[in-house]
């Protein structure tokens, strides 16, 4: 069935690091119109049961699929993706776009064969990553370690609120302590959030480490599920949070083009 031209894309997040999608989207497809939701109320997602994010993806997604009527859903969050997905699928008649790792590109590109993966602890342990590792990195050395606190350095950077170095470093410290950690120089950003801290995360880790994360290839999935539909904008792209409202955060929103903003 051909989606109107007002359907909307709609991206859904624990927060707001799937701007770091929405930004690659606007490249692709700047007439689309956009609902963005960060699950505020439900942030953090790395430290809940895979039972806690699953319930509470599907039942969210649920109701914004019957309120808003997207013509497709892109779950801009590793953690909600690597365990939700495939049951957001079977309960949905509308396309769905996941986020997972970037481990395939990240193997490609890794001159040393020690790749880094930084993720929320919900992420990383995910049979998921196992699969994508034994079929894209199985002659390389993957070092999963768990960030939670960038998750909260992003949203506060977002936010205006100062974010050092310091701290970052001592986010992905674990990483570089373990065994063959010094010759990592490829990481995978596998949260939406870390690419928000990019600039912050080069400085804490050095000049020479490329980063990889999803936006660019969800992106250009979405185009391609999106060929040949028309696209209208009929009112400002929205954000949904299912927490307070916070329209000082409305001057951040405005470079990804998001002009409203609503409780869900």
């Amino acid at each position: 069935m051909q989606a109107e031209a007002t359907s909307p894309i709609l991206l859904f997040d624990s927060g707001f690091g799937g701007l770091t999608v929405l930004s690659a989207l606007r490249e692709r497809l700047p007439d689309a119109p956009v609902i963005y939701v960060a699950d505020t109320a439900g942030l953090p997602y790395g430290e809940k049961t895979e039972a806690e994010i699953a319930a509470r993806v599907a039942g969210l997604l649920g109701r914004l699929a019957e309120r808003y009527h997207p013509r497709l859903i892109c779950i801009a969050c590793n953690t909600a993706s690597t365990i939700a997905l495939g049951m957001v699928r079977d309960v949905l008649e509308i396309p769905i776009v996941g986020t997972v790792p970037a481990i395939k590109p990240a193997a490609a590109l890794t001159q040393t064969g020690t790749i880094g993966l930084l993720g929320t602890a919900a992420t990383i342990r995910q049979a998921y990553v196992d699969k994508l590792e034994a079929e894209f990195a199985k002659k390389k050395r993957l070092l999963r370690h768990a960030a939670p606190d960038l998750v909260a350095a992003a949203e506060d950077k977002l936010r205006g609120k100062p974010v050092s170095v310091d701290r970052v470093a001592d986010a992905v410290r674990g990483m570089v302590l373990q065994a063959g950690g010094d010759t990592i120089d490829t990481v995978v950003l596998a949260c939406t959030h870390f690419p928000l801290l990019e600039d912050e995360l080069r400085a804490a880790l050095g000049e020479d480490i490329r980063f990889i994360h999803g936006a660019e290839g969800i992106a250009r999935r979405i185009e391609h599920l999106t060929q040949g539909q028309e696209f209208r904008r009929d009112k400002p792209d929205l954000a949904l949070l299912t927490g307070p409202v916070e329209p000082n955060l409305l001057p951040a929103l405005e470079p990804y083009g998001l002009l409203r903003m609503e409780k869900l």
